[in-house]
């Protein structure tokens, strides 16, 4: 187990939060039947709700894997106790209200310790009108293997982090953004051509019965 200490780390263009929690890892049978999980979960979860809904960490790569339509996905994860967070979470605010009707799509993962759901979390997701846009994640079910199996740079010690995904183009970045490198990574993503993946291409002839 790691222990991640509450702190403001400071760096070369990086500043990131560590809970004073522990990361409590725990065994998972890694041949768990795939059809225990919904697969309909990331409509289910972005869809207008009164109650913040928490995600389940299998349930987690339905948010986070490449999907072969040419939306934009942002998926941030925060803490409402992780200074660096509550910075740069209005500047991905702006950027969401300036691209209504476009294909993007913005996740607000929390990592708030489970008693501060429905308070802290709650009531940041009302004062920011983010409730739509917020999933709950309890971070002391994620193992080790999540974090290997669903980032290349992330291994969970410290927040905040981004993952934007479109197609086959992939950001991950550790740590606070600032308005600029918002606009210009979202920017660029969004007017690159797109290209599924080719695992994406070949799963598509599969279904659609080309070759």
């Amino acid at each position: 187990m790691k222990k991640l200490v509450l702190s403001l780390v400071l760096g070369v263009s990086l500043i990131a939060c560590k809970n004073d929690k522990e990361l409590k890892f725990e065994d998972k049978n890694k041949d768990a039947d795939s059809t225990q999980i919904a697969t309909n979960v990331e409509e289910d979860l972005l869809k207008s709700h009164k109650e913040l809904l928490e995600v389940k960490a299998e349930q987690m790569p339905n948010l986070l894997t490449a999907k072969t339509n040419d939306t934009l996905y942002v998926t941030n994860f925060f803490a409402t106790w992780c200074q660096p967070c509550m910075v740069e979470i209005p500047h991905f605010k702006e950027k969401m209200e300036s691209l209504k009707g476009q294909p993007v799509k913005f996740t607000f993962v929390s990592l708030d310790n489970k008693s501060d759901w429905k308070t802290a979390v709650n009531d940041f997701a009302d004062e920011y009108g983010l409730r739509n846009n917020i999933v709950l994640l309890d971070g002391t079910t994620l193992t080790p293997e999540f974090f290997s199996q669903n980032f290349d740079t992330w291994n969970g010690e410290a927040i905040p982090f981004t993952l934007m995904r479109r197609g086959n183009m992939v950001d991950e970045y550790m740590g606070s953004m600032k308005k600029e490198e918002i606009n210009s990574k979202i920017d660029k993503m969004m007017a690159a051509n797109f290209a599924p993946s080719i695992d994406q291409q070949k799963e598509k002839s599969k279904i659609t019965g080309k070759k």
